[in-house]
């Protein structure tokens, strides 16, 4: 099991009310509503493998330089063009509370994955491309990882949990095929590539004018590579491209050039772990965990989270 921890902590902070404090008054909301989506997904999905994956860059340099607007308007006070390496906006509330569920995982011993440079999208994307034993299930409630699914050597799938845990989607690449229209033989670069027409104003990328999400899916279904459909722009004899389309993406020909390594999830991310990505039956350090909860008024979200770990290590 691979999580987006930041966009679990963002839903926590958002989706539990910031009334829950410390004794000392100290919202701890975002870490309450983290650890018990943690231990309600270990209960429910029993991993043997866990790893919260990080956001160390949620902005890389890279990503900017193909595309400036990329998620430039997240960033506080600064206009579109925005430069790599600036902050993200969080919340005030918010910040102080990552580093104390971050001692919580440590102190659980529930592994945490980074890779300098990268985005929390790429460990996961590196991650689940490079495991050939034990199924993945990625959970997110970032669409953006709908590309990473598969079914061979490993099934990876998608748990979406874009509107919120209890409706959270499993999506393998049936389920992405039938929700977008893509085709089912590769169903998550199809994701992806569909992405790139579409465009996605949440993440700054502009798409191609003209061309939604439908005609995005059709258009992406008739061609076996995102490199065949840039190449049926130019080749005006290619019949699976209409003219009015073609027009469309000739026209926007300097954004198509440079989307790709935007839109797609990197799968070979220097990604390092904190520690073995085993799931213990028990946490690593119980005394410190028992500080945590003392100090941040956690005792009952940290008994779920050990009652989960022990659960998800018994036999059957």
């Amino acid at each position: 099991m691979l999580l987006d921890a930041a966009s679990m902590y963002f839903r926590a902070f958002y989706g539990v009310p910031e009334t829950i404090t410390a004794p000392d008054g100290t919202p701890v909301n975002a870490i309450r509503g983290f650890t018990d989506m943690v231990s309600r997904l270990i209960t429910e999905r029993r991993p043997a493998r866990l790893v919260a994956c990080l956001d160390l860059d949620w902005r890389p340099a890279f990503r900017v330089a193909a595309l400036p607007s990329y998620k430039a308007h997240r960033v506080p006070g600064e206009p579109d063009t925005a430069p790599a390496g600036l902050p993200e906006e969080v919340p005030d509330l918010l910040a102080p509370q990552v580093p104390v569920l971050l001692e919580v995982l440590a102190a659980a011993g529930i592994a945490t994955g980074g890779a300098q440079g990268h985005e929390a999208d790429d460990v996961i994307g590196t991650l689940a491309a490079a495991e050939r034993t034990d199924p993945v299930l990625a959970v997110s409630g970032d669409r953006d990882l709908m590309q990473i699914v598969r079914d061979e050597p490993v099934e990876v799938r998608l748990l979406y949990i874009g509107r919120g845990l209890n409706k959270a989607e499993l999506l393998g690449p049936a389920e992405v095929a039938a929700k977008y229209g893509v085709p089912l033989a590769r169903a998550g670069e199809a994701y992806a590539e569909m992405a790139m027409l579409r465009g996605d104003p949440s993440d700054g990328l502009p798409g191609v004018p003209g061309v939604g999400a439908k005609t995005a899916a059709t258009l992406v279904g008739r061609f076996d590579s995102w490199a065949e459909l840039r190449a049926a722009v130019i080749d005006r004899t290619d019949t699976r491209m209409a003219a009015p389309v073609r027009a469309k993406l000739a026209a926007a020909a300097p954004y198509l050039a440079v989307v790709e390594p935007v839109v797609r999830v990197a799968l070979d991310a220097p990604v390092e772990l904190d520690r073995a990505d085993t799931l213990p039956a028990a946490p690593v350090d119980d005394d410190a965990l028992d500080a945590l909860a003392a100090r941040w008024g956690l005792d009952s979200c940290v008994e779920r989270l050990r009652k989960a770990m022990a659960k998800a290590a018994a036999p059957g």
